[in-house]
């Protein structure tokens, strides 16, 4: 158990994943999301009122900032993959607690900090760092540690734009050896 408590605490401070926007801040993509979302916000969709408004021209809905970086998926493979829209390099970050039985996953939170509202055209890059791994807690679905990890947007100059800490619980299914 000492070795698989120093593998997971080796992952605090790691880099795990980046993002690189398969398109720029678009219009179509906005107008999807806030129809989706019933945002009837007019600076997202309406030329005349973003122009009028604060920003001055028409601006993504600021919970979009992950939609930005999030690679087309794959659909061919997923099962095989474990349900990863993507292909990977490898094991991910996820296999040495896969390995040692904590084979459930649950989401816990999501948080976002936004820096400023995205204008159409801009470029979004992200990287994703594990920021902590607790000790093992037992849970009513079973044993399991909680990670999070943080990741950065930036724009097409390198200029922070916000943040997204997100948290899950992976567990070892109550009853499964």
């Amino acid at each position: 158990m000492e070795d698989f408590d120093g593998q997971i605490q080796a992952l605090v401070g790691r880099e795990v994943g980046t993002g690189e926007a398969p398109d720029p801040v678009n219009q179509p993509m906005i107008r999807h999301w806030a129809a989706a979302f019933e945002d009837g916000n007019p600076v997202y969709v309406d030329e005349a009122a973003a122009a009028a408004s604060r920003h001055g021209a028409i601006v993504a809905p600021p919970l979009m900032l992950q939609t930005w970086t999030m690679a087309t998926p794959k659909i061919t493979g997923m099962a095989e993959r474990g349900g990863s829209p993507v292909e990977t390099d490898g094991p991910g970050f996820m296999a040495v607690f896969e390995e040692a039985g904590f084979t459930g996953t649950l989401a816990v939170n999501s948080e976002f900090e936004i820096d400023r509202y995205l204008h159409l055209g801009e470029i979004v890059t992200s990287s994703t760092t594990i920021e902590a791994v607790s000790e093992q807690k037992q849970t009513r679905l079973g044993a399991g540690h909680f990670l999070t990890w943080v990741t950065e947007y930036v724009d097409q100059d390198g200029e922070p734009v916000g943040r997204q800490r997100f948290r899950i619980l992976k567990f070892r299914p109550e009853g499964v050896a």
